[in-house]
C-alpha cells in the first residue's frame, strides 16, 4: 500500500484509504498480509499450547492446588530467566529475590484488602495516604511557591499505574475547565513524544489533542507550545523525561506559559519522577520539573517503574485539592446507597499498595539514590559504547533511556537479531530507532558488557544480510512508512484479537 500514498499528504491519504479498503482487491491484499504477519505472532503468542493443558471451560471438577501450583511455577521459571538476567527493556525494574519474597510476603498478608471498603480495611487508607504524601515531599511539596494565591497542598491519590493517574489528571482539567471557564471543546497541548496515554484520555474524555514538535534536541519546542494555546486550552504536558527517548521536556518555560495563561500544566514523571529526585540530590544537572515551579499543576509518578513497588500502582499529584475534587467519582441517589471512588476502578487490590508502601519504606532515600547511581553509571557506560559504533548514534542526550538510530542500516532489523539474541527492546517511530530503558536487572556484572557484544554482532548481520526475513521489522517498517494509520490499527486490533485466542 505504500507505494500507492506515499506521494499523497497524509490526511487526504487516509480519507482516501477509507474509500479503498472495503473494495474486494485491497481488502483482499491486506488481508493477506495480515494473515501472514499474524500467523507468525500467533506462535510467539502461545507457547503453552502444545506443552499445558488449556481451559475453554470450567472444569467440572476442580483440580488438585498443589498441581495447579507446579503448573504455575513451572511455567513461571520460563518466563523469569530473560528478565532477571537483564535482557528486558524496562519491564522489571528491580528483580532481585530478596525484594520480591519480601513483597510477595507483604501481598500475602493483605491479598483480601479492599481499598473500597475503608471502614473494613483502613490499613489501605493509611497506606495510600502515605505513598501520596511521600512522593509528595520527594516531588517538591515543600517550599512551593504562593504565587498564585490559591490552595497549595500538594495532595493526590494512588492508581493503577502510569496510564490511569494520566487520565485522571486530564479528567479533571476537563470538568474544572467546563464547571470555571464553561469550556465545551477543551483542548490539551502535548509534544509529539509525550506518552500515548494522553491520546487514551483524548478519546475517552473527547479532549482534543494538539501536538506540538520537538526539537533537535527531541524536547518540546516552546514558541510552537506558545502558539498552540487558545481559550480552549484547559492543559500544557512536558514529559520528565519522555518515554520514546529519555529526554525531558523545557517543563521551567513550558509551566511558565501556563501559569501565565491560568491553564493548567501537568508534567508525566511517570518514567522520571523516582529517578530524577535522587539524581539530582547526586549531583547530576536535572532541570526543574517538579512542584518547585508555581507553574506545575500536576504530576504524575509510577512507583511501580523506579519506585519499585509490584506492577499495578502509580501516584497522580495535584496543587490544591479543589483541583484533585474534578476527578473523583460520587453518586448520591443510588438506590444502592452513597458509592464514590477517587479513581476509575471501584473494589481494587489493596496488597498493592500494601506493598507499595513497604517498598517505598524499605527501601528508603539511600537506597533510592545508590540504584539511581548504579542506573546512571551503567548507561553512560553502554550510551558510550553505542557511539563508538560508526553504523549507530544516541539520540539527544539522555540519561538512562538510550535511544538509537542508524543512518546505514534497517534498525527494525537490528531489532530482530537482538530478538534471537533473547533481548527485548523497544521499537520506536518518528525517526525509526530502539531503546533500552536502563533497570537494575541492567547493572548486574557482565549485563552491558553482553548488550554491547550481541548489539555489534546484530549490526554486523544486517550489514551482511540486509533484506532478512521474518521478524517484527515488517511491522515496524510498514508503520514507520505508510501515511495511513489505519491499516497499522487494523493490524493492532486484530493482535489484540489474537492474545484473546485459547
Amino acid at each position: 500500500m505504500s507505494g500507492y500514498l506515499d506521494w499523497i499528504p497524509p490526511k487526504i491519504a487516509s480519507k482516501l484509504f477509507r474509500c479503498l479498503r472495503n473494495t474486494p482487491h485491497v481488502r483482499k491484499r491486506l488481508d493477506e498480509k495480515y494473515d501472514k504477519i499474524l500467523g507468525e505472532l500467533r506462535t510467539k503468542t502461545r507457547p503453552y499450547k502444545n506443552s499445558h493443558t488449556t481451559y475453554s471451560s470450567i472444569p467440572e471438577i476442580g483440580r488438585d492446588r498443589n498441581d495447579i501450583l507446579k503448573e504455575m511455577e513451572q511455567i513461571g521459571a520460563a518466563e523469569t530467566s530473560q528478565w532477571k538476567d537483564g535482557f528486558v527493556s524496562g519491564a522489571v525494574y528491580h528483580g532481585d529475590d530478596e525484594h520480591i519474597e519480601f513483597l510477595n510476603k507483604v501481598y500475602a498478608v493483605h491479598s483480601q484488602s479492599n481499598p473500597l471498603h475503608p471502614d473494613v480495611w483502613p490499613s489501605s487508607t493509611k497506606y495510600e495516604a502515605e505513598i501520596v504524601a511521600m512522593t509528595a515531599e520527594m516531588l517538591g511539596a515543600k517550599g512551593t511557591s504562593k504565587d498564585t494565591g490559591a490552595d497549595e497542598e500538594i495532595c493526590g491519590v494512588v492508581s493503577s499505574g502510569g496510564t490511569e493517574s494520566i487520565l485522571l489528571a486530564m479528567k479533571a482539567y476537563r470538568d474544572r475547565a467546563r464547571a470555571a471557564r464553561g469550556i465545551r471543546k477543551p483542548e490539551m497541548i502535548v509534544p509529539s513524544t509525550a506518552h500515548a496515554a494522553f491520546d487514551k484520555a483524548a478519546q475517552y474524555f473527547n479532549i482534543k489533542i494538539i501536538r506540538v514538535p520537538v526539537d533537535h534536541r527531541f524536547r518540546a519546542d516552546v514558541d510552537e507550545t506558545r502558539r498552540a494555546i487558545t481559550k480552549n486550552t484547559i492543559v500544557i504536558v512536558g514529559s520528565a523525561p519522555s518515554f520514546p527517548h529519555g529526554i525531558i521536556d523545557p517543563i521551567e518555560q513550558l509551566s511558565e506559559l501556563a501559569r501565565q495563561r491560568s491553564i493548567g500544566f501537568h508534567t508525566d514523571a511517570c518514567l522520571g519522577g523516582f529517578v530524577l529526585p535522587w539524581a539530582r540530590k547526586l549531583g547530576y544537572d536535572i532541570p526543574p520539573f517538579d512542584f518547585a515551579l508555581p507553574g506545575v499543576t500536576s504530576i504524575s509518578a509510577d512507583t511501580h517503574k523506579y519506585g519499585y513497588a509490584p506492577k499495578g500502582t502509580s501516584v497522580v499529584l495535584y496543587r490544591g485539592s479543589d483541583l484533585r475534587r474534578y476527578q473523583y467519582f460520587k453518586v448520591a441517589d443510588w438506590p444502592g446507597g452513597l458509592y464514590f471512588s477517587p479513581t476509575l476502578a471501584g473494589s481494587r487490590p489493596g496488597a498493592l499498595s500494601a506493598a507499595c508502601w513497604a517498598s517505598m519504606v524499605a527501601v528508603g532515600q539511600h537506597g533510592y539514590m545508590q540504584a539511581v547511581q548504579r542506573i546512571i553509571q551503567t548507561a553512560s557506560a553502554i550510551k558510550k559504547e553505542i557511539e563508538r559504533m560508526p553504523d549507530l548514534h544516541v539520540l539527544g542526550e539522555p540519561l538512562w533511556v538510550i535511544a538509537f538510530g542508524s543512518e546505514t542500516l534497517d534498525v527494525y532489523r537490528v531489532m530482530d537479531c537482538m530478538t534471537a539474541k533473547h533481548w527485548s527492546l523497544n521499537g520506536l517511530h518518528k525517526p525509526a530507532c530502539l531503546h533500552l530503558c536502563v533497570t537494575l536487572r541492567h547493572t548486574q556484572p557482565g549485563a552491558p558488557e553482553r548488550f554491547i557484544h550481541d548489539l555489534k554482532e546484530a549490526v554486523e548481520y544486517v550489514k551482511a544480510n540486509p533484506q532478512t526475513e521474518g521478524g517484527m521489522a515488517p511491522v515496524y517498517g510498514m508503520a514507520a512508512t505508510l501515511p495511513v494509520r489505519s491499516v497499522i490499527e487494523d493490524l493492532l486490533e486484530r493482535y489484540i484479537d489474537l492474545l484473546y485466542e485459547v
